[in-house]
């Protein structure tokens, strides 16, 4: 596929992906940010869309400078979905919501802060794996994406204090797969009362070696 027809289809997939987490409120209102990896730069949705009313035309595209080539103008998370790629080879795609269960997991208290989930179930374990807690600072604030630069290729993805999920991935749905299974999971452990005991040792293990899944 050519350049200007994988652009074409990024386009696509990125507001197809945007309408299906909105409509299901993986995100609501216009909070949240998409993007994907280009030879020559990056797209990412605008600053204060709604994710679930794009149009191709309307997503960002910046060059490997930053610098802003067309489309409406960039999410002010840019610098943070540029940590990801620029320390992490592998990850083609970024989504980061305000999902609901994950913003009050960390308001309420994360498992641990290099961690903020124990492994509950086998599909978090494959297609999520450890995601750490980033505190608290505001919304565009250089100091996480330094924080990111440090975790960018040792894991899926992180949790923003009181901002929500950011996953990273080898396309824009499987990072948006891997988002909503965190999700899933953050939903589970709020709504159980009396909290289960993590997959064991020996389970993690079997997904090891059977799925070559990472914890």
């Amino acid at each position: 596929m050519n350049s200007t027809l994988k652009e074409q289809a990024l386009r696509a997939e990125i507001c197809e992906t945007g309408a299906s987490l909105y409509q299901r409120n993986y995100t609501v209102g216009t909070a949240g940010n998409i993007s994907a990896r280009l030879k020559d730069g990056w797209l990412i949705t605008p600053t204060d869309a709604c994710l679930g009313r794009l149009t191709p035309a309307q997503i960002a595209k910046v060059d490997l400078s930053g610098k802003w080539v067309n489309g409406d103008k960039p999410s002010k998370t840019l610098a943070l979905h540029r940590a990801v790629y620029d320390n992490n080879p592998q990850a083609q795609a970024v989504v980061h919501t305000h999902s609901t269960h994950l913003v009050a997991l960390s308001l309420a208290g994360v498992w641990h802060d290099q961690c903020v989930l124990p492994p509950l179930t086998p599909y978090q374990v494959m297609k999520v794996g450890q995601i750490p807690l980033i505190p608290y600072c505001r919304p565009g604030d250089p100091q996480v994406a330094e924080q990111v630069k440090l975790l960018a290729a040792s894991v899926r993805g992180v949790l923003l204090e009181r901002l929500g999920p950011v996953l990273w991935h080898e396309s824009v749905s499987q990072a948006a797969f891997a988002l909503e299974e965190l999700e899933e999971t953050a939903r589970l452990w709020l709504m159980l009362i009396n909290k289960p005991e993590p997959l064991s040792a020996a389970a993690l293990d079997e997904l090891y070696r059977v799925f070559g899944a990472r914890w």
